[in-house]
């Protein structure tokens, strides 16, 4: 089985957390995607952040109707800090070894990888699959040391959209694709703030996930509501 990962807070989940997963699943011929809404913060909870049981009720509620995608909490159900090579490595476990995992992941996040807990692990682990996004250039990733394979002419034709989709085997890892998408300009703290000052969404959500914000009273100025 070939299986998408897509992680995030989805804080809430909108719809270009919709469009890139089907994207995604589309371009490489993924049998599933599957959604990994983030737990809650060890410490205190930011006013911003809604609990991890909404934010997985609201992805559950934007997918139900997609058999393609499908929902776990397995990060939710983690005591303490979540780390994603700890995530991978529990998939992998749950799965078995004939599962290719292709790992989803913004531009913007995947420049902050090296970061990570045990990134080079992490790259070795899945396949990584990089999707464009707003005000950040793929050429960014030739400055950093660990993606010093990634050849600059493939990421200067990205760039001037002049191919849409880039395949580069890595030595240490297995390898990255780099997905040009259409720009979707929608943001979760765009959403938020739409909701605290009663401003239209204009469609930005899925309409369940959009009703179920509403009858929760999430994301206004009242936190305790989270």
């Amino acid at each position: 089985m070939r299986l998408g990962l897509l992680g995030g807070s989805f804080n809430p989940i909108h719809r270009c957390h919709l469009s890139i997963a089907q994207s995604a699943r589309q371009l490489l011929h993924l049998d599933r995607v599957l959604f990994i809404p983030t737990g809650d913060p060890p410490h205190k909870q930011p006013a911003t952040l809604a609990s991890a049981h909404h934010r997985y009720t609201m992805v559950q509620l934007a997918i139900q109707d997609q058999p393609a995608f499908a929902l776990t909490d397995i990060e939710i159900r983690r005591s303490g800090k979540s780390y994603s090579i700890d995530t991978i490595r529990a998939l992998q476990q749950e799965y078995g070894p004939d599962t290719n995992l292709f790992f989803i992941i913004g531009l913007d996040a995947f420049l902050d990888l090296p970061s990570w807990k045990e990134a080079d692990l992490l790259l070795k682990s899945c396949h990584f699959v990089v999707i464009s996004r707003p005000s950040t250039t793929f050429l960014a990733v030739a400055s950093i040391p660990l993606f010093h394979e990634v050849p600059k002419d493939i990421l200067i034709a990205l760039d001037a959209a002049q191919q849409e989709r880039a395949e580069v085997p890595l030595q240490q890892g297995r390898a990255l694709t780099f997905l040009r998408l259409p720009p979707c300009e929608v943001s979760a703290s765009d959403i938020r703030t739409r909701l605290r000052n009663g401003r239209p969404l204009a469609n930005l959500l899925p309409p369940l996930v959009e009703s179920y914000i509403l009858r929760e009273g999430l994301y206004m100025e009242d936190s305790e509501r989270f």
